[in-house]
């Protein structure tokens, strides 16, 4: 039995809105430029706030640096918890939930979810090429329009997203 090498690993062959795949993608590219992106009262990645929202699929985090407040039901009760690095966070699916940075440091965690998530992402997401961009009020629209349409996603009105606290951005409706 042959063993396998680096020279034989093949990216696959398969583009999402004209983008390269997760395998074609340089990551080490983004992350020396989180640390350059300026802080904000909510959970930012690249432009994108998660905010108040529901989903069928659960998810986990593990928060590798950084600090996040994650807006989980207690009971009948929605509470806000803080989670530093080395924290490990289970959201249920089908729940309202919500992510902030209320720090100056940037939060980085490592997502946990299912397949779909996966290509949501790749879907929605647009290659780093040079300097991190926030969004433009075009791509806002199609990750919402995508979000819900194809992925099943109940984005919080804008007052209730004010009601736990968040903001409006250009997912509220």
């Amino acid at each position: 039995m042959r063993s396998t090498t680096a020279d034989d690993v093949q990216p696959f062959d398969r583009r999402i809105n004209g983008h390269r795949t997760s395998t074609e993608v340089d990551f080490s590219a983004v992350f020396p430029q989180v640390a350059d992106m300026p802080p904000g009262p909510t959970f930012d990645v690249f432009g994108v706030t998660v905010e108040f929202l529901n989903w069928r699929d659960g998810l986990a985090f593990y928060i590798l640096s950084g600090q996040q407040e994650v807006l989980i039901a207690d009971g009948n009760n929605l509470e806000w918890r803080t989670a530093s690095g080395g924290d490990h966070v289970r959201i249920p699916g089908n729940v309202m939930r919500a992510h902030r940075d209320v720090t100056d440091e940037p939060a980085v965690d490592l997502a946990i979810t299912t397949p779909q998530l996966r290509w949501f992402f790749l879907e929605i997401g647009t290659p780093v090429e040079g300097s991190l961009r926030r969004r433009t009020a075009e791509q806002s629209a199609h990750f919402v329009q995508t979000s819900v349409k194809y992925y099943g996603y109940v984005w919080g009105t804008r007052e209730e997203n004010a009601a736990v606290g968040i903001g409006s951005s250009p997912f509220s409706n």
